[in-house]
């Protein structure tokens, strides 16, 4: 008895290459307009099969020289009825499965967008500028809708708390630097939530970014891709990513206590030694600074001579070596409280203004050598580079940021070094 032959595998043609342009472009419009057959799907630079393909559905011969192919959807739907049976909506289903609705998948991901930025909007951050900046941005460039394809839509309110929490964002200034770690737990009750590089962490990153722009009078800034620059970001907010990387650079400090880094510090100041001090030691020993009388530069340079020309016979000088770390922050706040009066200076440019200012609102801190006479004096005695940046304003002597955007010159302050030696000695 003869053996029946089995049928041919269904829609055998449709697989070769003639083909597979030409249902891809009809799913992705079907999927985009709906299932009405009434446009037209076309192909750019049709090869040869391709070419045959449209030619056997539509009849047409005078398309061989065509650069790009035009094939009605009903022509189409046609073709595959009389040749299989099943239309093109069905021959699209059993071929790669249902066609996707993406306008009402829009129009979810719309609903679903607007109300986790609603619930977002419910902070009391909402009040800062920088905040709803931060959402729109993160609404407008598709980071949103992307959390919402993954199913990461707690992400965002995950980073709304992390945010609530960080000592600086919500104006506790003197609270002591939390570790990542310790404000990881407290934000979502995992200690590895804001690993390096991680979604909430670059999600974090972004807004704090954005609040550090708005504050200095900047547009939307990018998250800084190197170890340096996120660290400075967090420090900034009043959390610290390393605690051993933290450091700030002291001459002459000494420090009150019986402990290790109260005998380190006054070893080195007995010498006149500079000696770097970590965030982990602040904080692991009872540190309080001995000295009464605190000087505070910018560049390393000033106090590199102040050490080499005045040893121990300096006063007491930190240096932040740009923007105050948190180990910086951490020290001159525990001497203020014990008393110490800090003067304070940085170059003279935009940035410098700033730091100063914040200084001033943070520590308490005095002006040191930061006067518009001080810098017209500095300004004559050599070539100077051109200010960049937004402008700053200089509360303590408004007529000093006249002064800067009238020259349009930053001086750096190693050009007063004699009057900060002098000072110093």
């Amino acid at each position: 008895m003869p053996t029946d032959q089995p049928p041919p595998p269904p829609y055998t043609e449709l697989h070769e290459e003639g083909w597979r342009r030409l249902l891809t472009a009809a799913r992705r419009r079907l999927e985009r307009t709906g299932d009405a057959l009434d446009g037209d799907i076309g192909l750019t630079t049709p090869t040869e099969a391709e070419r045959r393909t449209v030619i056997g559905i539509t009849g047409r011969y005078r398309l061989q020289t065509a650069k790009r192919l035009t094939i009605p959807l009903a022509d189409l739907d046609t073709y595959l009825h009389t040749r299989y049976g099943t239309g093109l909506l069905q021959t699209l289903g059993r071929l790669h499965g249902p066609l996707r609705d993406r306008p009402a998948e829009r129009a979810d991901e719309a609903s679903a967008s607007a109300q986790a930025l609603a619930a977002a909007h419910v902070s009391p951050l909402a009040e800062h500028d920088w905040y709803p900046a931060w959402l729109k941005q993160i609404a407008a460039d598709g980071t949103l809708t992307r959390l919402l394809r993954r199913g990461d839509t707690a992400l965002l309110q995950a980073a709304v708390r992390v945010l609530e929490k960080l000592p600086a964002v919500r104006g506790d200034e003197r609270h002591s630097p939390l570790p990542l770690p310790v404000l990881a737990e407290w934000a979502t009750g995992n200690t590895k939530a804001l690993l390096p590089g991680g979604p909430l962490e670059q999600l974090v990153l972004r807004a704090l970014a954005q609040r550090t722009a708005a504050d200095n009078g900047q547009p939307a800034q990018t998250v800084p891709r190197d170890r340096a620059g996120r660290r400075t970001l967090w420090e900034s907010a009043g959390a610290v990513t390393d605690d051993l990387a933290s450091q700030v650079l002291v001459l002459n400090i000494g420090a009150s206590g019986e402990n290790i880094v109260c005998n380190w510090l006054r070893d080195a100041a007995d010498s006149g030694i500079p000696f770097r001090l970590t965030l982990h030691q602040l904080t692991a020993a009872d540190v309080i600074p001995a000295a009464r009388e605190i000087h505070i530069c910018e560049n390393p340079a000033v106090l590199r001579a102040a050490a080499a020309e005045l040893q121990d016979r300096a006063t007491a000088l930190v240096c932040t070596e740009g923007i105050p770390s948190a180990a910086c922050h951490q020290l001159l706040a525990d001497a203020a409280r014990s008393g110490a009066r800090l003067h304070w200076r940085a170059d003279f440019d935009w940035t410098g203004l700033r730091i100063t200012t914040a200084a001033i609102e943070r520590h308490g801190a005095r002006p040191w050598r930061m006067t518009t006479a001080d810098y017209r004096s500095a300004l004559k005695r050599g070539v100077s580079t051109t200010l960049t940046g937004p402008p700053a304003a200089s509360p303590w002597d408004p007529a000093l940021a006249s002064a800067l955007n009238e020259s349009g010159q930053a001086v750096m302050e190693e050009r007063l070094l004699p009057e900060l030696l002098s000072d110093l000695s």
